[in-house]
């Protein structure tokens, strides 16, 4: 049984390799198209744009997408560990499938050489998620306004039309790539979407107390942190894919310890966390709940700010020689972002809009 399993297995991967030779092949030149939306999907552009922009036009939005981002990533790890997904870069080197026959060559990119375990995709998954949350936000922000049965058709046939057509950009993209099969990518998109739909339903997130934030982070920690130990305890190396990766990348530059699995966990804590301590701080109260709040004005200057002060702290990049102050100070970094955008550029916002308004003792 195990057998036919594995054999099946390969059979499916053996399809994936063809349809990344298929789209190396005919698509060699939007080479630099697929890089760019294999970086636009990252959740890095969530937390650094999409966060600000939606948080200071509905603050709902805003935290529902870091929820979303933040849950879904964490999902998608403990996938991984589960489900022990290949990668075609790997596994068309690693493979007995192709007996003495010489194995598909494939192209590897410099984004190409993640160090995870491929099952779900995670940027399809994060994709997925995000666009879902933002579509339907708008949808329920326009169609508040009573619009024509016809109208709302247009609207939703167009807003879907652009959900789907990114999440196929970004499936196609991490298959050019070589990141990931084509089952792995459809398994990100659905994934992504349960995530989005389930916290769709789920209103508790937006009144958090600062002791929720802080109890959902050491749970989502130490059940990753003992989820592996455990396994690592019976013989299961869950980091197996990082031997596999240092042996069958080209260069070992495109290599990066960012695309581990701990530092993608620890990054996306210290955003929750983060956003945790801004919602529950005085600078927020005092910034984000009074009137100007709801002055466009004071919206446009906190989104320009924020979008300003996060692109510094996105071009700060922890030392990687000493990994465990890689981690700390990603973490670190990662939890000043929410902090920035929601509570430190908000108050600087309105002592300039207001410099005789009441002081923060």
């Amino acid at each position: 049984m195990n057998s036919m399993m594995e054999y099946g297995m390969d059979g499916l991967h053996h399809s994936g390799v063809q349809m990344v030779q298929y789209l190396q092949m005919n698509y060699k030149s939007s080479q630099d198209w697929f890089m760019f939306i294999s970086f636009a999907a990252d959740l890095r552009n969530t937390f650094f744009i999409f966060f600000p922009i939606w948080f200071h036009l509905c603050e709902s939005v805003g935290i529902k997408l870091i929820w979303v981002a933040v849950i879904g990533d964490w999902l998608n790890l403990v996938f991984k560990w589960i489900l022990f997904g290949q990668r075609p870069y790997w596994w068309v080197h690693d493979t007995d499938y192709y007996g003495n026959t010489t194995a598909p060559v494939i192209e590897q990119f410099p984004v190409t050489c993640e160090t995870g375990p491929g099952s779900p995709s995670g940027h399809a998954m994060g994709s997925a998620g995000i666009y879902y949350v933002m579509v339907t936000a708008i949808l329920t922000i326009m169609l508040k306004k009573r619009e024509s049965l016809f109208t709302s058709w247009c609207l939703r046939g167009a807003l879907w039309t652009v959900f789907w057509a990114v999440q196929v950009c970004v499936c196609l993209s991490r298959i050019f790539l070589a990141a990931h099969f084509p089952h792995q990518v459809v398994a990100g998109v659905i994934s992504g979407m349960v995530v989005a739909e389930a916290f769709h339903h789920t209103q508790s997130i937006y009144k958090a107390s600062l002791k929720k934030y802080i109890l959902t982070t050491l749970f989502l920690f130490s059940f990753a942190l003992g989820f592996y130990l455990v396994l690592k305890s019976m013989g299961v190396d869950l980091l197996w894919t990082l031997e596999k990766a240092k042996r069958w990348c080209e260069r070992p530059e495109w290599i990066h310890i960012d695309t581990t699995p701990f530092a993608g966990l620890l990054r996306n804590l210290g955003i929750f966390f983060g956003l945790g301590l801004a919602l529950n701080s005085k600078l927020y109260q005092d910034s984000c709940r009074g009137k100007q709040a709801s002055q466009f004005t004071f919206r446009i200057c906190c989104i320009a700010a924020s979008l300003f002060v996060l692109h510094l702290f996105d071009s700060f990049k922890p030392p990687t020689k000493v990994e465990f102050l890689f981690y700390a100070l990603s973490f670190c970094k990662s939890a000043a972002v929410p902090l920035a955008a929601v509570g430190i550029v908000p108050y600087c916002v309105s002592q300039l809009l207001h410099p005789h308004s009441k002081k923060i003792l």
